[in-house]
């Protein structure tokens, strides 16, 4: 079966990143710990899966995303100041640390600390791989068709479609 719309496909992964023309090693996803995903459903990064797209299990790859296509360019203006009162009697989060925040509409997301002055924490909003080109190189473990309880769910309960406990 080729990956399509609906199929689960696991896969192996090593993802780099390009700083200053060097490849720089990132993350690795293994095959006794694949990436396991729900393809077409937008859980995955859209030009990911158009690069997986028609592959088979057993079939290799390697692509690279351009920011623009991975997380985006690096927004300047996502950098802001949070009032150190917001921190109560938590203890000062380290620079390079990441916190985790929450907007008024209750989304999740992520800042990391770029400084921390006597008044505020100035954090940076982009996601850490923003401005990145990525690159992918990695193995198909499996493709499989969905069943209708992962499509009702919207995502894949693993390589063989039962839920670990």
């Amino acid at each position: 079966m080729t990956i399509q719309l609906n199929s689960v496909v696991a896969l192996t992964y090593d993802l780099y990143t390009n700083e200053n023309g060097q490849e720089v090693f990132v993350e690795r996803a293994d095959e006794q710990n694949p990436l396991v995903f729900l393809y077409g459903v937008g859980m995955m990064l859209p030009k990911f899966e158009e690069n997986l797209s028609g592959l088979l299990a057993g079939d290799a790859y390697d692509f690279q995303l351009v920011a623009e296509d991975a997380y985006g360019l690096k927004d300047e203006n996502a950098i802001t100041e949070l009032p150190l009162d917001m921190f109560g009697n938590m203890e000062m989060p380290e620079i390079g640390s990441i916190l985790p925040l929450q907007d008024n509409e209750g989304n999740q997301f992520r800042a990391r600390v770029h400084e921390i002055s006597d008044s505020a924490v100035t954090v940076d909003l982009n996601h850490p791989m923003a401005g990145q080109d990525l690159r992918f190189i990695g193995k198909i473990i499996s493709v499989r068709p969905a069943t209708s309880e992962e499509l009702a769910h919207g995502h894949a309960h693993g390589a063989d479609g039962h839920q670990g406990h």
